[in-house]
């Protein structure tokens, strides 16, 4: 028999195997390093000496799930002085289109102002005192989100002023090979289009960031830096990163959300049109008034949309399908918002572009970026045709974009 002080040791040893044993799991998990990862594993060598200005939100936190704003905080040489906040607000808890005011920070004490509210810009009197930009903010890889475009008035507002500006660079949910939809005409560049990019355009901000700077489309230039990171490749979608999701806004709960916004967010801006905003199903439904559930989803099944399942839905009047999409799907999602837009335009007894008039339709050509598509359906062109005719463009942009590509 061995003496229970050997029982007690030997307890606390299988104690200790099992945690080191977690956190290797855990370590292999993890397949990327974010930008926020390597500047403190840099000493923030970029940052020492000067005083920061951070555009973030509760999606800046490290691998581990920490506050970027906090580690900031805390770092050795380096003086957090203000934060900047986008639509949704610091806690990502704002409904969108809803104003955000300008608040203390319970956090780090600091004041966020909001970049969401009578200004998207920060002003000159906002960046006294400042040496340097950074942002760390988790988009999710569409055009119409909003994230990119702060991003992109922040630059030019650090061009005006003569300041630094540095990207903690992160994954693109949907992946770096997914390049998808129309391109947006300059009539329409808007807050939620601020770039002349596809509305799926498989950059990280990052990416985006060094084409925007160089191409453009912030004026003046800033003095850019891009921190990469580490261990992603162009193939991964979210899961395969490893890291925890952190909900960008209320109706984009999980790492597959992106996906669901991309296929019907569009077509959510029009009236009559249901996706499931504001429910569990937030853009993982498409439904309309005066349309047979099982013919639409029959008709949606006939595409053959390769990572995209349906099955009926019918909710408060309001009947279409819902849509079950895998990570790692082939499926040209904008196309099949434009399906599901001719569908619902044929099947539900009412022209949705005449019902939409208003600000309603015009949201919804800022989020395409052209008319075209209402023309277009109204001649009775068939949704192939109008996806097709993006290929010309969607093959430029790729050639564009092809200098600025980092991974």
């Amino acid at each position: 028999m061995f003496p229970r002080k050997n029982y007690f040791a030997a307890a606390v040893a299988v104690v200790f195997v099992f945690i080191a044993f977690f956190a290797l799991l855990t370590v292999k998990a993890r397949a990327v390093d974010l930008g926020i990862d390597i500047l403190q594993r840099d000493g923030f060598s970029i940052l020492q000496g000067k005083r920061v200005g951070l555009v973030t939100n509760h999606t800046g936190v490290n691998s581990v799930g920490t506050k970027t704003r906090i580690i900031l905080a805390n770092a050795r040489g380096v003086k957090l002085v203000s934060l900047f906040t986008p639509e949704h607000g610091l806690d990502g808890t704002e409904q969108a289109g809803k104003y955000v005011a300008s608040r203390r920070d319970p956090v780090t004490g600091l004041i966020a102002h909001s970049l969401y509210g009578p200004t998207r810009k920060p002003t000159p009197q906002m960046l006294d005192g400042i040496d340097v930009l950074v942002y760390d903010m988790q988009d999710i890889g569409c055009r119409s989100y909003t994230y990119v475009s702060t991003m992109i008035k922040c630059m030019e507002a650090a061009g005006e002023k003569g300041i630094e500006f540095v990207v903690l660079d992160r994954p693109n949910p949907l992946g770096g090979v997914r390049v998808e939809g129309p391109l947006i005409e300059q009539r329409w560049i808007s807050f939620i289009g601020q770039i002349p990019v596809p509305y799926v355009h498989g950059m990280t901000v990052g990416e985006i960031a060094r084409m925007a700077n160089t191409q453009g489309w912030v004026q003046p230039q800033c003095k850019l830096t891009v921190i990469n990171m580490r261990g992603w490749n162009r193939q991964m979608t979210w899961p395969d990163t490893g890291l925890r999701w952190v909900k960008p806004s209320p109706n984009i709960p999980t790492e597959i959300s992106p996906a669901y916004y991309v296929a019907t967010g569009m077509i959510g801006e029009l009236a009559g049109l249901d996706t499931g905003c504001g429910t569990p199903l937030a853009f993982e439904i498409a439904a309309a008034k005066g349309v047979d559930a099982d013919r639409v989803t029959s008709f949606l099944e006939s595409l053959h949309s390769p990572g995209v399942a349906f099955s009926p839905y019918s909710r408060g009047g309001f009947n279409g399908t819902r849509l079950s999409i895998s990570a790692h799907n082939d499926a040209n999602l904008t196309g099949l918002g434009i399906y599901l837009l001719s569908a619902f335009n044929n099947r539900s007894g009412a022209d949705l572009f005449a019902r939409s008039r208003g600000e309603k339709l015009e949201m919804f050509f800022k989020s395409y970026g052209s008319t075209s598509v209402e023309s277009a359906m109204q001649s009775g062109a068939p949704a192939s045709r109008i996806i097709g005719s993006w290929a010309p463009s969607l093959e430029h942009f790729e050639n564009q974009r092809a200098p600025y590509l980092l991974y």
